[in-house]
């Protein structure tokens, strides 16, 4: 049985699509193109047709006296608060952080610039007609579509794990009402499973396990469960994070999850808005609020951002035009196929190859492949960046953001504990599993898994079935030698990770404030829904060593607002600083906010902390697909789950949950055939494959 899922769609060939269906696809490259060059054909119609919170810095320069640094800060930019009481206005009338109404009047610019996207447009739509698919004839796509299924078949004894996979299940939105529901079954044979890492996988296995009718048990190495999302208390009650943690709108078995355990409707809803903070106060944005959804609010998105230039908008234009995205939207399926065969590229060589521009990668890529796995485009896997931008562009609500309301140990990771607890399962902390007990053959070829050891003990934990559940470096530290004598395990050591830093800064008034001096140092009370002033919504940067970056007083308030206190800044920084000394990430990420926010130099930082993680994600580099193995493994009774197992896609809290949900349906449905196995083992019998 091969248990690598790879290439379980079989092999790559063009679906069918009508040739009006390809006039569809040249047709809304063409409205892509033209909403770029009405928005991009003079300044004045960028600075109209954007909301005032993503507006290029224009009009009257801003001078501001920077007293606490002994220096003195000329910014030229109109985003800058000078330290003075006398509104900011920019070209005569007052600036406002966010404005939701959109300006319609859009002067036409220059015309010669009208005819370069007028250009681009017929280009696109030339290429698009020549990216159409072709129609293999029935009995072609009959044996592919057999093929597929056998390969399934191979891998996944569970129906319901088959629809974690594949092309359909990136749209599948059926599966948030799986994740909500549980399992469905209730097993006839009660089996007992231990669990190696209380992380989001574990749990969420653990979850449906119980439900299933099993004995569960969880052991975890930390002091506090939730893996790589982790958070805790510090002996000041201050909460800690291992990272930044936002909810996309296409979790759909996390979502599901949370409603399960009743925490979703602590989720706070974020504008749709991606905001880039540029050094000086600037921001740019993907603004996708618009009338029409995926893919028109993309489009034009794309099209109106302020974070590039013409040059660069027009070479987005071309890349994105000529991509897989575009063939998606017609044949999702045939999109999707080309977008798995660009595993081995890098993001900057897919994108640089017909049209794309390094100032795009730099000013807006950059920071969004760091955001996503603490890489940059010229390392960062395209199948990995086209998978996300995929979603976006089919999906409206792929590209919602939303936060938790305080910490995640409070309202995300108690929730499960409590479900788990109720059922009978048990959670044991500080418990590291130092030997998976198995037995092997005369070749020294694992065959079964008896139970484990936790450190400390000298007793055998038996258990029927054991979960590894950890990231990949607990996986490799925990997994047998002899487990390397099957492929799949050993390509496990092929993936490596990435580290981390995450640093917390607490200061006395609100940093992201950047246009009311007096709103900004006010920290008497709740002054908004955010419970303090500036930006309530994840943020990106160019100019800055963090990937993302939030204001946790101000989008998660239940619990990082503190009354008379200001702005909680949350910084992920990544490999370029991550050797640094603790106190010299606190240095420099408050050098690179003041450089971000320019009137936050009035502030001061009162409290700060650092939290190191050596290994983080797996990185995302090419190739390295081929090498995330399957939850059932060629062990009968032995499974895994983490998100980087293979569940299509990204290393991301849904991943975990998907593998999580996928480990758990394999065991459900193998439970009968395992509980033989276990059977047999009692009675010394020769073990049979379960």
């Amino acid at each position: 049985m091969d248990y690598r899922t790879l290439d379980i769609e079989g092999p790559h060939r063009e679906a069918p699509c009508p040739h009006s269906k390809t006039m569809v696809v040249a047709a809304l490259a063409f409205i892509g193109c033209a909403a770029l060059g009405v928005a991009s054909a003079s300044s004045a119609s960028a600075y109209l047709y954007a909301p005032t919170a993503v507006r290029p810095a224009t009009g009257v320069i801003a001078t501001a006296s920077v007293s606490g640094m002994g220096m003195q800060q000329h910014s030229q930019t109109a985003n800058t608060v000078p330290y003075t009481t006398e509104p900011m206005y920019v070209v005569d009338r007052p600036v406002t952080q966010y404005e939701d109404s959109f300006q319609t009047q859009t002067p036409m610019g220059h015309w010669s610039t009208w005819f370069l996207f007028a250009a681009a447009a017929a280009a696109t739509s030339a290429v698009a007609y020549f990216l159409r698919p072709s129609s293999p004839a029935k009995t072609e796509l009959a044996m592919m579509s057999a093929t597929a299924e056998k390969r399934l078949d191979e891998v996944f004894a569970s129906d319901s794990a088959k629809k974690q996979i594949g092309n359909s299940a990136f749209l599948n939105k059926d599966l948030t009402a799986r994740a909500r529901n549980g399992p469905g079954v209730v097993n006839e044979s009660k089996l007992k499973i231990g669990i190696v890492g209380a992380g989001l996988a574990g749990m969420v296995a653990a979850m449906d396990l119980l439900d299933a009718g099993h004995e569960v048990e969880l052991f975890e190495i930390r002091p506090f469960v939730g893996g790589k999302v982790s958070s805790w208390l510090d002996k000041d009650g201050n909460h800690i994070e291992m990272g930044l943690h936002v909810f996309f709108g296409c979790y759909y078995n996390l979502y599901g999850i949370m409603q399960r355990t009743g925490s979703y409707d602590d989720l706070r809803l974020k504008d749709h808005i991606h905001t880039f903070v540029n050094n000086g106060g600037t921001t740019g944005a993907l603004d996708f609020r618009f009338p029409i959804g995926a893919p028109v609010s993309g489009l034009q998105a794309f099209a109106r951002t302020e974070q590039l230039g013409t040059s660069d908008k027009l070479a987005n234009a071309l890349r994105l035009g000529t991509s897989p995205i575009v063939r998606a939207l017609v044949d999702f399926d045939g999109g999707m196929d080309m977008v798995r065969d660009l595993d081995d590229i890098t993001f900057s060589e897919w994108f640089l190859r017909f049209g794309g521009s390094r100032g795009s990668i730099e000013r807006m890529w950059d920071p969004i492949a760091y955001a996503l796995g603490f890489i940059d485009c010229d390392q960062i896997s395209a199948r990995c960046m086209l998978t996300i931008f995929m979603l976006f562009a089919i999906r409206t609500e792929a590209s919602v953001l939303r936060m938790l309301e305080g910490s995640p140990q409070t309202y995300l990771h108690d929730p499960i504990i409590k479900y788990i607890e109720d059922r009978g399962g048990k959670i044991n902390l500080r418990s590291a599993v130092r030997e998976i007990v198995h037995e092997v053959d005369a070749d020294g070829m694992p065959t079964r898994v008896n139970g484990i050891k936790v450190s400390g003990e000298d007793k055998i934990r038996e258990f029927d079935v054991v979960i590894g559940a950890c990231d990949v470096p607990g996986i490799k530290k925990v997994l047998p030698e002899s487990f390397r004598k099957i492929k799949m395990f050993d390509n496990i050591y092929q993936l490596d990770c990435v580290p981390i830093a995450t640093v917390q800064l607490r200061f006395d008034g609100w940093v992201t404030e950047m246009q009311d001096v007096e709103r900004m140092m006010n920290v008497s009370g709740d002054l908004s829904d955010g419970r303090g002033g500036g930006i309530d919504n994840l943020l990106y940067s160019a100019d800055a060593e963090f990937s993302c970056f939030a204001d946790l007083a101000v989008v998660s308030p239940g619990e990082y607002y503190k009354e008379g206190e200001g702005s909680l800044m949350q910084a992920v920084f990544d490999w370029r600083a991550f050797d640094r000394s603790e106190e010299q990430l606190v240095k420099d990420c408050i050098d690179q906010m003041h450089k971000l926010f320019p009137s936050s130099r009035k502030l001061n930082c009162t409290w700060s902390n650092v939290v190191k993680l050596g290994q983080s994600l797996y990185r995302e580099k090419p190739g390295q697909d081929k090498y995330r193995p399957s939850q059932a493994t060629p062990i009968p009774n032995f499974f895994l789950a983490g998100s980087y197992t293979y569940q299509d896609y990204i290393d991301s809290m849904e991943g975990a949950t998907k593998s999580g949900i996928m480990a758990a349906d394999e065991i459900i449905a193998r439970a009968e055939r395992l509980a033989a196995f276990s059977k047999d083992k009692a009675e010394g019998k020769v073990p049979q494959t379960a």
